[in-house]
């Protein structure tokens, strides 16, 4: 029986970022250099291909730090931790690595700098996300405002709203994050704002590149985690500019083959944390049931690459290390 044609138009750059690959590359390090187990405090990555393959190597997931035993070694997420949490593993004496994305560093120091300045400071997120709650856990309770879309844009208040300024969430959509952000301008004319863009090269990369084939695709297919806030902005974006109907899925076993009915050119891309073994295995599936045609579509070469902490590149032993 002849298999029915599909073009599949990959997007690029897809998947795995610089903070990603520097968080993963932590874990694996810290297991070498300390053994099993090493405790990771929330999900590495959103990503459960990413968890469960540091998991057999014998990286224990955990919510909480007092889930950690005494003296054992413990990273800290890509997302980014409030300042309670290793002032936490401190007093507890735990040894900790952190595996911030160094991008969302960047907003941790810039929201410290803001408030250093006196000014309030307007968080545009999502609340729960567990980059938003580590960026508010910088600064004392209560000092951070939230606004997560335009309508609350429109109706939040300041104590002092000449005094204002703004920083956001690594991964959001671009496009929503400039009408909020018009709407905090045209609101608080003078409204400080980051030295540098706070939306991650990353996102904004990965939205580019499914604008420049959404409007060619029947449908979008984004690999991803559905706790993957760049993963999900994604689907939304390529809704947006075009393509007819998007939908996240985490892996091949995951499509509904029914969804694809009628759909002659599929957009393939990923989230930044998803691997690009998951977007092979889509690949793969598509091939066992079409006459697959593929075109890869690069939209920027990306080159960026973060350092490890020094203490994993090091000949000290984890002895040594403690004791300095």
């Amino acid at each position: 029986m002849t298999q029915p044609e599909l073009k599949l138009i990959l997007a690029n750059p897809r998947g795995f970022c610089a903070g990603v690959e520097r968080a993963i590359t932590i874990v694996e390090k810290a297991l070498e250099q300390y053994g099993r187990p090493v405790y990771v405090r929330h999900e590495i990555v959103h990503n459960r291909h990413v968890v469960e393959e540091l998991e057999s190597k014998g990286a224990v997931f955990v919510e909480e730090l007092d889930e950690v035993p005494d003296k054992a070694t413990v990273i800290f997420s890509a997302h980014g931790v409030p300042k309670s949490v290793p002032a936490e593993a401190e007093r507890r004496e735990l040894f900790y690595l952190d595996a911030t994305c160094p991008l969302v560093s960047k907003v941790h120091r810039e929201a410290e700098r803001q408030y250093e300045a006196g000014r309030q400071v307007i968080l545009i997120g999502h609340a729960g996300h567990p980059e938003v709650i580590g960026t508010m856990g910088q600064l004392p309770e209560g000092t951070v405002f939230l606004v997560e879309d335009v309508e609350q844009a429109k109706n939040i208040t300041v104590p002092d709203p000449n005094n204002v300024s703004f920083i956001t969430q690594t991964t959001l959509s671009v496009d929503d994050t400039a009408d909020i952000i018009a709407v905090l301008r045209e609101r608080f004319p003078q409204v400080g704002q980051p030295r540098k863009e706070d939306i991650c090269y990353a996102t904004t990369n990965r939205q580019e590149a499914v604008k420049a084939i959404a409007e060619r695709c029947d449908a979008m297919m984004v690999v991803g985690a559905p706790n993957s806030s760049n993963s999900r902005r994604l689907v939304e974006v390529a809704k947006n500019v075009g393509c007819p109907k998007a939908q996240l899925v985490q892996r091949a076993s995951d499509i509904d083959w029914t969804w694809l009915e009628g759909v002659k050119s599929l957009g393939i891309t990923a989230g930044a944390s998803a691997p690009e073994v998951l977007v092979q295995e889509v690949l793969d599936a598509c091939m066992q049931r079409y006459n697959v045609k593929i075109e890869d579509i690069i939209v920027k070469r990306e080159s960026v690459h973060f350092k490890l902490p020094k203490v994993l590149t090091s000949e000290e032993t984890l002895e040594e290390q403690m004791s300095g």
